[in-house]
């Protein structure tokens, strides 16, 4: 009797220790329900959920707009924690429309640092600063970013083109 038992309990196991996955055509409903529009409408989602994820499944769903232009949904759960996107398809109106702005075209500044120049990389700001002396890897214009080799360090250091011969870190003013 127990030889039949034992193979019975082997093979029922998988199907008892099987994770359930969340149900993608209920985050088609729940994204639909959340844009007030079908699936592949305008405003709606542009396709179903891949029903190829296997997301742990989740008690409480959170929706948000990726961005102010409302062109993907955030899918998010907090329990075992998740996270998609999923695309919507939009037509620009003048709530969601980003700011045109007009680009003119670059103007390339002339080079104050030149590979090989010595540069003194500064930054600091009230009650402490720092200074290293290195040497030019390319060239930069001002306001440009460049690499600096410095003696004692194994990898050359991004820097920022301030005026001939120096220059700060980047995120720092001078």
């Amino acid at each position: 009797m127990y030889r039949l038992l034992i193979p019975a309990l082997l093979c029922a196991t998988p199907a008892i220790a099987a994770p359930a996955f969340q149900d993608t055509a209920a985050l088609d409903r729940a994204v639909a329900a959340f844009t007030g529009r079908g699936i592949g409408s305008q405003g709606g989602a542009r396709s179903v959920v891949d029903a190829r994820l296997k997301l742990a499944q989740c008690p409480t769903l959170a929706m948000s707009w990726r961005s102010e232009v409302h062109d993907a949904v955030v899918v998010s759960c907090t329990g075992p924690e998740w996270r998609i996107f999923v695309p919507v398809l939009f037509t620009p109106t003048e709530t969601n429309k980003p700011a045109r702005q007009s680009v003119a075209a670059p103007v390339k500044a002339e080079p104050v640092i030149r590979r090989g120049d010595p540069v003194t990389i500064a930054a600091g700001s009230n009650g402490f600063s720092i200074t290293r002396e290195g040497v030019a890897l390319g060239d930069a214009a001002p306001g440009a970013r460049f690499m600096v080799r410095v003696e004692d360090a194994k990898t050359p250091v991004q820097a920022v083109a301030v005026e001939s011969g120096r220059a700060t870190l980047p995120g720092w003013s001078e």
